[in-house]
């Protein structure tokens, strides 16, 4: 987009206009504007990504990622099994002796395409005919009928009759009850 802001300036284009048909801001535009005087399209090239480098080579991400896949219980989490973000920063810094804060430990998680505390797969000992075959047979018995559609009221107290209602009360007078 800064290439593209480059090629704008130099067609001698106001900052305002280029923050418009880039959908920048205008700060944005006039900062660009100002760098692309002071050195020209080059100062606009990207220098790459910021913050720091990745700690782990691309062999140890890849070996990462094969033990995310075995699961927690594989590696001594054997009370549930969900990858927190302590849980991988504690599992980098045992398997490449490499410490990761729990910040970078969600961000390199969510680099290998893992979803945060969810488990990839189901329960070893889930039985998926087992329960089809109980939705089938059991759930519509232990549902039950419902409730047939009607007049159904959520109030607990029955509508006072016109006639039950003391003379002296204001109101009383009224030609026609509400209903």
């Amino acid at each position: 987009m800064r290439m593209q802001a480059a090629e704008l300036f130099e067609q001698d284009m106001k900052p305002l206009e280029v923050a418009r048909r880039l959908r920048v801001s205008r700060k944005s535009a006039y900062l660009w504007r100002q760098l692309w005087c002071d050195g020209g399209a080059q100062a606009l090239a990207s220098r790459g990504a910021s913050g720091s480098r990745c700690r782990l080579s691309p062999r140890c991400l890849e070996e990462l990622a094969a033990y995310l896949e075995q699961g927690p219980a594989a590696h001594g989490w054997v009370e549930d099994q969900v990858w927190t973000a302590a849980r991988v920063a504690t599992l980098i810094g045992r398997k490449f002796h490499v410490s990761y804060s729990v910040s970078g430990a969600t961000r390199l998680r969510h680099r290998l395409g893992f979803s945060p505390q969810v488990p990839a797969r189901r329960v070893a000992e889930r039985d998926e005919q087992a329960v089809t075959a109980w939705k089938e047979a059991t759930w519509a018995e232990v549902k039950g009928p419902g409730q047939p559609a009607g007049d159904t009221s959520a109030s607990r107290t029955r509508r006072a009759s016109p006639e039950s209602r003391p003379e002296d009360v204001p109101g009383a007078d009224a030609a026609v009850p509400r209903s």
